[in-house]
């Protein structure tokens, strides 16, 4: 028990850990586009801070007219430029007359300029990660009629709505899916399904609150699909109840107890049937058949490693994983695309979450739900800094929300000045800014809420 807690947590640190990079750099590329347009425009710059200062900060220092810090509460960043109406609600300095080195002095253009960059650099960070990505690891697909076995439904909720485990997905709400990485993310956001079973086509409808029925199971980190695989052996530990019963690298299990266990998804429903007894495992070894027998752990496994990589399976003819190199230069266009292709789908599930009826409201999560997005098996650089660029995208577009207190907010009332040639009072404007405090407060308890509670969920 010990063991497994340490375990746990260890898992639960690295996660923690590399979501408070991922945050720290994105905070700090974003109030480094409000920075260097401010000075660009001549503005001071009181502070630069990564994460909020209140009462006090972990580290500060100041060089010339700023004072750049790092503060204790992880939950975003800012910097104070002289003259602007924000998060740090300086009404003594409001209420003095402008200076020329004040945001409020400056022309409307200018302001809106420095109230964009910071989202224009999170796009643009975007698009360099994505086409680092490709550059170095390049882009990785697996063609779905590659899938010789179909897929294997790990999620009891899939099976309910009439998926069996053999499955092709052809097509979603009538669009053909090519590659098995898009399957869930159009699944998310489809209508019907088109599958191949047994050689026939048929349509399964999907609900419109599956998000939601998704989200009120509280699902954990197992996946709603994968290649249906045989069961080959990888690793057997030699104290596994597996290796002492004579099971070894390489074997092929065919059947337990026999009852055909050619498909892990097979095998583990008959293990789960017999925990804690001892079974009759039907393997394969070369030209020979082996029977063997061996005890079943309370946990419903014997104690091996089966062939899951995408890698391994590709060798073994299950699948075909298609690996694209690119270019210094074709990279760039590459990762723009795919950066817009990662936005357009934030933007289709943001609007499933603004539709009741879909129930996406319910999966709402904070800090707990991002961490856990990260893998928990190790440093993965390429998993990093996929989530990275896509927290990127999502930090973007959520900060042009036309809300007070955000950038959007503040782009809101002066594309208004611009407009209509009347610019906004001070005072109005430190009211907007309060009211959009309460509601980014009442957001973030929420999101966080719902991770540790489950409040949209109504339990």
């Amino acid at each position: 028990m010990i063991t497994l807690l340490a375990i746990n947590w260890a898992s639960v640190g690295l996660q923690a850990g590399q979501l408070i990079l991922s945050l720290s750099i994105l905070v700090i590329i974003h109030e480094l586009g409000h920075y260097l347009t401010a000075k660009w425009f001549k503005c001071r710059v009181e502070k630069f801070y990564l994460f909020f200062d209140p009462w006090f900060s972990l580290f500060k220092k100041k060089v010339g007219e700023t004072e750049y810090g790092i503060g204790w509460l992880p939950l975003g960043g800012y910097v104070k430029i002289a003259g602007m109406i924000d998060e740090s609600m300086d009404k003594e300095q409001m209420n003095k007359p402008p200076q020329p080195w004040e945001f409020r002095s400056k022309p409307a253009w200018q302001r809106l300029i420095i109230m964009i960059a910071g989202v224009t650099m999170n796009i643009l960070l975007a698009f360099l990660i994505y086409s680092m990505i490709l550059l170095v690891w390049g882009e990785k697909k697996v063609p779905v009629s590659s899938m010789k076995y179909g897929l294997a439904f790990r999620d009891t909720l899939m099976t309910d709505l009439g998926f069996k485990n053999g499955d092709k997905i052809l097509a979603v709400n009538g669009q053909p899916i090519e590659d098995y990485n898009d399957i869930v993310k159009k699944l998310l956001l489809g209508d019907h399904v088109s599958i191949e079973r047994g050689g026939k086509q048929e349509t399964i409808t999907l609900p419109v609150d599956l998000i939601g029925k998704l989200s009120e199971k509280k699902r954990s980190r197992i996946p709603l699909l994968e290649p249906r695989i045989p069961v080959v052996v990888k690793n057997v530990a030699d104290s596994s109840n597996a290796y002492k019963a004579g099971l070894r690298t390489g074997d092929q299990i065919l059947a337990v107890n026999g009852a055909s266990a050619v498909f892990f998804d097979e095998l583990k429903s008959i293990l789960a049937a017999h925990k804690s007894q001892t079974v009759e495992v039907s393997a394969k070894r070369g030209s020979d058949t082996l029977l063997l027998s061996t005890a079943v752990t309370d946990d419903g496994t014997i104690g091996f490693y089966p062939v899951s990589t995408l890698n391994d399976l590709d060798s073994m003819g299950v699948l075909k994983l298609q690996i694209t190199k690119y270019g210094v230069l074709e990279s760039f266009p590459a990762g723009i695309k795919m950066a817009g292709d990662q936005l357009q789908f934030y933007i289709d599930q943001f609007k499933k979450i603004l539709s009741p009826e879909t129930g996406a409201y319910k999966g709402v999560g904070g800090f707990k739900a991002m961490g856990s997005i990260f893998p928990d098996y190790g440093w993965d650089w390429e998993s990093f800094w996929r989530i990275t660029a896509f927290f990127s995208i999502v930090l973007a577009f959520m900060n042009l929300l036309p809300i007070p207190a955000l950038d959007g907010g503040h782009v809101m009332f002066t594309l208004y000045e611009m407009v209509s040639g009347r610019k906004p009072s001070d005072k109005f404007l430190e009211y907007a800014q309060i009211a959009g405090m309460i509601i980014l407060f009442g957001l973030l308890l929420y999101a966080n809420g719902n991770d540790w509670f489950g409040w949209g969920r109504g339990k």
